[in-house]
């Protein structure tokens, strides 16, 4: 542990061929594989896959795994594994490990040649652009070009890969990952043009002229500020600002971190996985220390009655960053950012929850007497994503129209499709994949 504190390599270690094959066995091959319905968003074939990883057929395994899956590298390492909680193991043990078996697959595949270009046999004639190069947008890419499609893909960031690249840390994936797949899409006839915003350096509706149809997967680049008292002080930063600057210095694209936690007292506010990541990099980087804090209450260490097996379980869930040395704090709500023009501290106070019969959060009330001040001298901001801007130019030239909560309504009639995170609001990475494979099209 304190080895992987001082570089940003993969952390996760790929398992051995033996430990890989004796996880698979215990797969039951259940006459209804929750796995496979209840659990992965991609419908992957798991009890098969599991079956043919166990007798050693490791290119069986992979086409298996590509029936539905087109980027198995990404979900192996980043996807929080739904399909093992709704593994019927889990009911009295630990699940099949699936997710490393998925990783040992396609690195196989990869090492032995079976990864390689499946152009279509034949072109459709139609012209698709999708905007944003991000998960969703690869997916569609990907799916659309597979049926004949001639699709080019439009990214306002230099390099394709979106939150793989710019907001996950290299530590749970290395970026020449990304590249690497990139090339086989390539050689599959999938155009890129990155360093171009659409909306600012080339028109969306013109896209819309120009093409058969047009797909927007944008993500949800609109990240939750808050706006207490001080808010306005310098060392308070976006999550993202912070991950896609150490991403972009270590990927060439930049020489200097943009904000850096080196020798700083950091709180990250967001108990979620970017606030994670928040924690792993500020402790690579070289952080004086570091808490996280949340404003619910701490989470069960085993499953919630409130989500019975075979749904995603609230639960407590520790990565490999708050392994390597965090204070996690929960039932805190920020009240006011303190100091001169910089950050010095932030003040705090205790908060209770009502809960529901199953024990799920409801709402909370101040608890009288417990504001506290915790000293820090960078504040980084990992509270999640609001959707998308309705002032956005992409929404606005394609004349689309916005949910409540801020997400893109697909067009069908006209062609014009939303796929990811910019239609559904922020979620998992497996989701936008799935969602981009879903285009009517």
């Amino acid at each position: 542990m304190a080895e992987r504190r001082t570089d940003f390599q993969e952390v996760e270690v790929r398992l051995d061929e033996t430990t890989v094959r004796e996880q698979t066995k215990r797969c039951m091959n259940c006459g209804l594989p929750f796995c496979h319905g209840a659990g992965c968003p991609l419908g992957n074939l798991v009890p098969d896959q599991n079956r043919a990883v166990a007798q050693g057929d490791f290119r069986r395994a992979y086409e298996l795994l590509s029936v539905n899956s087109d980027f198995p590298e990404f979900t192996s390492r980043i996807c929080p594994a739904l399909c093992e909680a709704s593994c019927v193991h889990q009911l009295d043990e630990e699940s099949v490990m699936v997710r490393q078996s998925e990783k040992f697959i396609i690195e196989t595949a990869f090492e032995n040649g079976w990864v390689v270009p499946r152009p279509p046999v034949r072109d459709n004639g139609k012209s698709v652009a999708i905007i944003g190069a991000g998960p969703a947008g690869l997916s569609a890419a990907a799916t659309l070009r597979r049926r004949g499609w001639r699709v080019t893909v439009y990214e306002r960031n230099r390099e394709i890969g979106g939150l793989l690249r710019y907001g996950i840390p290299y530590f749970k994936l290395d970026k020449a990952i990304i590249d690497r797949r990139r090339r086989i899409l390539e050689a599959e006839g999938i155009r890129f043009v990155t360093g171009i915003e659409v909306g600012r350096d080339i028109a969306a509706d013109y896209l819309d002229r120009a093409n058969d149809a047009v797909v927007v997967a944008i993500g949800t680049p609109v990240a939750r500020d808050l706006k207490i008292p001080g808010h306005e002080k310098k060392g308070i930063h976006l999550a993202l600002e912070f991950l896609g600057g150490q991403n972009r210095q270590i990927g060439g694209e930049i020489e200097s971190l943009p904000v850096c936690a080196k020798g700083r007292r950091v709180l990250v506010i967001g108990g979620g996985d970017t606030g994670s990541d928040c924690v792993g990099t500020a402790i690579r980087q070289g952080a004086k220390d570091v808490i996280q804090i949340e404003i619910m209450p701490r989470p069960p260490k085993t499953r919630s009655q409130s989500t019975p097996w075979p749904a995603w379980p609230y639960q407590l869930r520790t990565s490999s960053s708050h392994l390597e040395g965090c204070e996690r704090r929960w039932n805190l709500n920020s009240l006011e950012f303190l100091g001169g023009d910089s950050v010095e501290g932030v003040k705090v106070q205790t908060v209770g929850w009502s809960l529901s019969p199953e024990g799920r959060p409801l709402k909370f009330a101040p608890v009288a007497g417990t504001e506290e001040v915790i000293p820090c001298d960078l504040v980084l901001l990992a509270m999640g994503f609001t959707g998308v801007s309705p002032d956005s130019a992409i929404v606005r030239e394609l004349g689309l129209g916005l949910t409540p909560r801020n997400g893109i309504v697909s067009d069908h009639s006209r062609n014009l499709f939303a796929v990811g995170d910019c239609a559904s609001g922020a979620s998992l990475v497996v989701r936008a994949l799935a969602s981009g494979k879903s285009i009517p099209l």
